[in-house]
């Protein structure tokens, strides 16, 4: 005897309509994307989306988890993966040049941009802890590289890593507002400059960004 499923099979795709959503939230922000711009966007009804993502702010969030792994995650690995703490926040930002202009999808970076005039003190608390995790990153590579001799012995970690997060949050608004690729990777350069470097290692004399406080 063959048993019958109950309840109705959904008629969208919900990875693609996730997808969809995020695009939304891209292009215009939390606070300035209604419940209608989201059920436009993603084709389907506003039964549909409560049914299969919650309320508004329940969606968003999933936006920005799948956001984080499959656009966000160039941070994180640059980190993890080259050898010294200028390398691996030289190459956080020239790769943010890439992210942010990318041509398939909405230009700069979901959480900072989405940040932007939101009202909801919930949704802004979140993104202002995303935010500053990405801060407590860069800080603990860069202590890394300072207790393995790479810079000297007074820098300032905390600044160099709120430098670090200063530039990439403007690149961000930068490449919304227009700025190229080339552009950005030449700001990133740039900010690199101010990076400290160790004593006596003949590269380059400490700048005022590697004095502590």
């Amino acid at each position: 005897m063959t048993t019958k499923r109950r309840g109705r099979p959904r008629s969208f795709d919900r990875r693609a309509a996730l997808e969809q959503a995020m695009t939304a939230f891209w292009e215009h922000g939390y606070e300035t994307t209604s419940v209608s711009d989201l059920t436009g966007a993603m084709g389907i009804s506003a039964p549909s989306l409560y049914a299969a993502f919650g309320d508004k702010r329940t969606l968003f969030e999933e936006v920005v988890e799948a956001y984080a792994v499959a656009y966000g995650a160039f941070g994180d690995k640059a980190l993890a993966e080259e050898p010294t703490a200028r390398d691996a926040l030289a190459r956080m930002l020239k790769e943010a040049a890439d992210a942010f202009t990318d041509p398939s999808h909405p230009r700069g970076c979901l959480v900072i941009s989405s940040a932007i005039n939101c009202s909801n003190p919930e949704v802004a608390e979140a993104l202002r802890e995303r935010r500053n995790r990405s801060l407590a990153s860069f800080e603990a590579r860069i202590r890394r590289g300072a207790d393995a001799g790479e810079l000297p012995g007074d820098t300032d970690t905390g600044a160099l890593a709120r430098l670090c997060g200063a530039v990439l949050q403007g690149m961000s608004q930068q490449a919304r507002d227009g700025a190229t690729r080339e552009e950005l990777k030449a700001v990133a350069e740039a900010a690199m400059g101010a990076w400290p470097v160790a004593h006596g290692d003949g590269k380059a004399p400490e700048t005022p960004a590697g004095r502590g406080a």
